[in-house]
């Protein structure tokens, strides 16, 4: 081997330690750097060539290439199950919250303000509460109820903010995955691997997981394809953004993220974050706003039933409805599809009837009549329609036909009910619930938990509450309040059969139950989340104490590389000074 060949391959062994020492400082230098890849100089023998002096020795070292340490199999299992921990955090905190809104482990929840209105009834049947008492507990429910959904809407509006918010932050990240993958393929297209930008794309991959499900397709040059769902939204250096939609169903509104431009593709985003926003915003959220809905409209229902045909020792003079109907609504059936007014109720007539009760006040004498309510959905021909059922027009007609009564819509289209000098009148035994859908002696007003209320004609004159009624034919002084307080202990089949507290009790529960489900679930994805990471880390990750070990032996190498070219400058010194 001659001395050139010599110098050339401690050269060699020079630049190779030089980069050596590159790489091992990039590495602590970057041992905190997130995302951040260890990478590796892989050193490779140059081989020699036996056509030349030196018998076939080696021509010196060189770095073939700078590698990053990782595992593609262990870095996708990472991915999924960042997507999986994301969303159980989300669960959990959306659960807790709903838990702190219903505050049912507390003593200002809504089985205490339930039991307190039938306690109250009770209490007026005997005497030891006043009509006032039994109104200002009916508001304080009802308000109650009001503030509850309303914080249950707030909770959802929360989470639309934060739909909005998230799809913001993946739009930001699906732009920059194809940016990258646009520089990555240039700057490898000379044959270098571009190790950091591959960093950066990956820590973007791996938090755009943590927003929505994905998976990537490996182009190569061509980079990372990235799908959420069966809906590409990154291809090479083109991407997608995406948008939150709104859907009207029967339920409500729903909202849905969808990709933006003409060819928008709806997505079925089941994890990350926004996947557990949009499952509990339309799951546990939406289920329990509904579950209050249905409690309070069935309250308001079966309480609106028995006061209707209420009444007290000295009778009623004139009842009005709460009801408004147009005109043109009044000749149809309160079952027509096309009611308008009856189909936004979520409670309805059923075929029956209901007794209405006449006395002369001079006399004493009563004459009863029923009004009957012919609701069955069949026709006079025997075939299906609501064509001749009963309008409130029809109920307007009845009431107006009976000696001593007129019936008539006021201007603001309620129907009202006016006894003749002389007389009064009282309602009973309605098997139908038209008079509580009319809203006639109305207790409470209102559909649901939105907007439920006291009457205001109650909340004025508390001597308008009904407490008595009639049974069989004689007048019973507590009765309305009698059947006011069993209501509570009664099975509603507007809810199942179950009683209003022990349907409550079951939203609670159901609850409860999911918020610790949740926390067990989010504590154990967590968990599969950090053990995946420290696989991780013990590949990709940067270790301090090897990195200082790695970096003396380069140190080393780079002394003995310059031992053997001084050695060679010597010896070459030697042959000059003999020339």
């Amino acid at each position: 081997m001659s001395l050139s060949a010599a110098l050339s391959i401690g050269r060699s062994a020079l630049s190779a330690s030089q980069l050596g020492i590159q790489v091992t400082s990039n590495n602590m230098a970057n041992a905190s750097t997130p995302g951040y890849s260890r990478q590796r100089a892989i050193i490779e023998s140059i081989s020699g060539d036996r056509s030349i002096g030196g018998g076939g020795a080696g021509r010196g070292v060189r770095v073939g290439v700078v590698r990053r340490d990782v595992d593609a199999a262990i870095n996708s299992r990472l991915t999924a199950a960042g997507a999986d921990a994301a969303a159980a955090a989300v669960q959990e905190r959306i659960f807790r919250q709903l838990e702190s809104a219903l505050g049912e482990l507390g003593e200002n929840d809504l089985s205490n303000e339930l039991s307190g209105f039938f306690r109250v009834w009770s209490e007026r049947a005997n005497e030891t509460k006043s009509s006032s008492s039994v109104i200002q507990q009916a508001d304080r429910m009802a308000r109650f109820c009001g503030k509850l959904r309303g914080d249950l809407t707030d909770q959802r509006a929360q989470i639309d903010e934060s739909v909005a918010v998230t799809v913001e932050r993946a739009n930001q990240l699906i732009a920059n995955i194809a940016e990258l993958n646009k520089v990555i393929s240039t700057s490898e297209s000379g044959g270098s691997p571009a190790n950091s930008l591959r960093d950066q794309r990956e820590q973007a991959i791996d938090e755009l997981s943590t927003l929505v499900d994905v998976s990537t397709i490996d182009r190569g040059l061509g980079g990372f394809d990235v799908m959420v769902g069966s809906a590409p939204v990154v291809l090479g250096d083109r991407s997608k953004s995406l948008e939150v939609g709104k859907i009207s169903t029967p339920e409500g509104t729903r909202i849905v993220v969808q990709t933006v431009g003409d060819d928008s593709q709806q997505l079925e985003v089941r994890a990350g974050e926004l996947g557990s926003l949009l499952l509990n915003r339309t799951g546990v959220l939406e289920t329990t706003i509904g579950r209050l809905d249905r409690l309070v409209s069935q309250m308001i229902f079966e309480v609106n039933r028995l006061h209707s045909t209420g009444t007290n020792a000295t009778g009623l003079r004139a009842s009005s409805g709460t009801v408004a109907f147009a005109v043109d609504q009044r000749t149809r059936s309160l079952n027509d599809p096309t009611n308008d007014v009856t189909n936004l109720q979520p409670f309805k007539a059923s075929n029956g009837g209901f007794m209405v009760n006449v006395r002369d006040r001079a006399t004493g004498g009563m004459q009863t009549v029923r009004v009957n309510v012919d609701l069955d959905g069949i026709d006079a021909t025997g075939a299906t329609g609501t064509g001749d059922d009963t309008s409130v027009e029809d109920i307007r007609a009845a009431l107006a036909a009976i000696p001593g009564l007129s019936a008539e819509f006021g201007p603001d289209g309620k129907l009202r009910v006016t006894a003749a000098e002389g007389f009064d009148f009282s309602f009973s035994d309605d098997t139908s619930g038209a008079l509580a859908v009319l809203g006639m002696n109305a207790f409470f007003t209102g559909n649901d938990a939105a907007d439920v209320a006291v009457n205001a004609e109650l909340m004025a004159d508390s001597s308008k509450l009904l407490t008595g009624r009639m049974v069989n034919g004689s007048f019973v002084e507590n009765g309305t309040a009698l059947e006011l307080a069993r209501l509570q202990e009664r099975a509603a089949t507007g809810l199942g059969g179950l009683t209003f507290a022990d349907h409550w009790r079951d939203t609670s529960q159901m609850v409860g139950g999911g918020a610790a489900e949740s926390a067990i679930n989010a504590t154990a994805r967590a968990m599969v989340r950090d053990s995946l990471q420290s696989q991780r880390d013990a590949i990709s990750g940067v270790n301090i104490d090897e990195e200082s070990i790695g970096l003396l032996d380069f140190q080393r190498q780079y002394q003995a590389a310059a031992r053997v070219i001084s050695t060679v400058d010597q010896m070459t010194q030697t042959l000059l000074g003999m020339i």
